[in-house]
């Protein structure tokens, strides 16, 4: 378990980040048109996963635009953006804020959370993903992690980026 903060208040999540060198697991999400998005698409790609609790929070819906811009500007590099939202909600948010660049998509029907050991396990979130960033490169492997401390806080977009682009 990783031990995170919720409005300052110590809260446990159901495991821990996948180690920097291991392989990502696979996952198998909701798009915002309801089909799977799977892991084994983004083969051959660097990749950015940005976890977050819900698009209905500042910071949350603040980091989809922060890193739809950074995946505007990354080359060779897709970002995926994973909540527990329901894949409308992920659509209605990205139409109404122009998200053309990162992808959005909902781990509502799928072990990701547990298996990425991210799901929040206690408290008024208990359900939710924590928030965290996971990098992986073009074969698969971990590259970078960062499990935000405090939820209400924003991830390091800058050391996000620099883990990408030091990927080959």
């Amino acid at each position: 378990m990783a031990q995170i903060q919720v409005g300052g208040t110590p809260t446990a999540t159901v495991g821990t980040l996948p180690e920097v060198g291991g392989p990502a697991p696979a996952f198998t999400l909701a798009g915002e048109d309801l089909n799977d998005v799977v892991s084994s698409s983004f083969t051959g790609r660097k990749l950015i996963l940005s976890i977050f609790p819900s698009l209905d929070t500042g910071v949350c819906s603040m980091s989809v635009r922060k890193f739809n811009q950074m995946a505007q500007e990354l080359d060779d590099a897709s970002v995926l953006c994973v909540s527990m939202d329901l894949p409308f909600a992920l659509g209605r948010f990205c139409g109404a804020e122009g998200i053309k660049d990162a992808q959005a998509a909902s781990a509502f029907r799928s072990s990701f959370g547990q298996d990425y050991g991210v799901t929040i396990a206690e408290g008024p979130m208990q359900g939710l993903l924590s928030r965290c960033v996971v990098v992986i490169d073009r074969g698969g492997k971990v590259a970078y992690t960062q499990q935000v401390a405090e939820v209400h806080d924003e991830p390091d977009y800058q050391a996000a980026r620099q883990a990408v682009e030091a990927l080959d």
